[in-house]
């Protein structure tokens, strides 16, 4: 039997108790590994949480069935709702019309905000027709409203048409004015002048004692009367 010598033998034992090397791939390849599993479970958990949010109660999707449109008009849902005026007499709560008027009730929102309807008195009161807060800007000027008024008067009302909705003369978007209405009594012979964006939904005996006051041949009240702030609400 041969003898091992003992240099041998050290050399042996040195590599058996040794640690195992690496190689620089390996280590690479084993992140690679650990990153994709993170990313799978991040995305199956966003995936989850999406599909859960986008659920009713009753599991059925509040998506289904909708088109792009329906997800660029979610945006107004998040818009207020509702406008409380605090005027010198009172309180009237109006209700905007966030779908049939979105670009007019855009403008107010964003014009409330910047307090433009701060102290703003209404011009002119006539019974039985309107309130008009604000410079009156239509196609023609406040005579044009006074005409209107007298005729309104003669001819009576159309039941057609409602009371205690709020207006904007017709004008351009880009134009710097922006006045009020609020109807006290059917005004037919306006629609084709007014853009009506919302209703008064609290208030109206507010409304009635605004049109009491005092005014002038003009139609112009004797004290001030007007709008003291708006504030706007989400839901009441």
């Amino acid at each position: 039997m041969a003898r091992i010598k003992p240099q041998a033998l050290l050399l042996q034992s040195k590599k058996k108790k040794g640690p195992t090397r690496i190689s620089a791939s390996t280590i690479v390849l084993c992140n690679l590994v650990v990153a994709l599993i993170i990313l799978s479970i991040m995305a199956t958990y966003r995936h989850w949480y999406k599909r859960s949010m986008g659920q009713t109660e009753d599991g059925k999707s509040t998506f289904e069935g909708t088109d792009v449109r329906t997800f660029v008009d979610l945006k107004k849902y998040d818009l207020p709702g509702y406008a409380i005026l605090n005027t010198s007499k009172g309180y009237i709560t109006i209700e905007l019309y966030k779908e049939s008027s979105p670009e007019i009730v855009d403008r107010f929102l964003d014009l409330c905000q910047k307090g433009y309807f701060k102290g703003m008195p209404f011009n002119h009161v006539i019974k039985n027709y309107v309130i008009q807060g604000g410079e009156y800007q239509g196609l023609g000027a406040a005579e044009e409203l006074i005409s209107h008024a007298k005729l309104h008067l003669q001819l009576g009302t159309s039941p057609k048409h409602e009371a205690f909705m709020l207006g904007t003369s017709k004008i351009r978007l880009d134009s710097k004015g922006f006045d009020l209405f609020i109807t006290t009594a059917p005004i037919p012979d306006m629609n084709d002048k007014l853009t009506v964006f919302g209703r008064v939904i609290k208030g109206e005996d507010v409304v009635q004692e605004i049109e009491e006051v005092d005014t002038d041949e003009h139609y112009r009240p004797k004290s001030s009367v007007g709008i003291i702030n708006v504030a706007l609400k989400r839901e009441i």
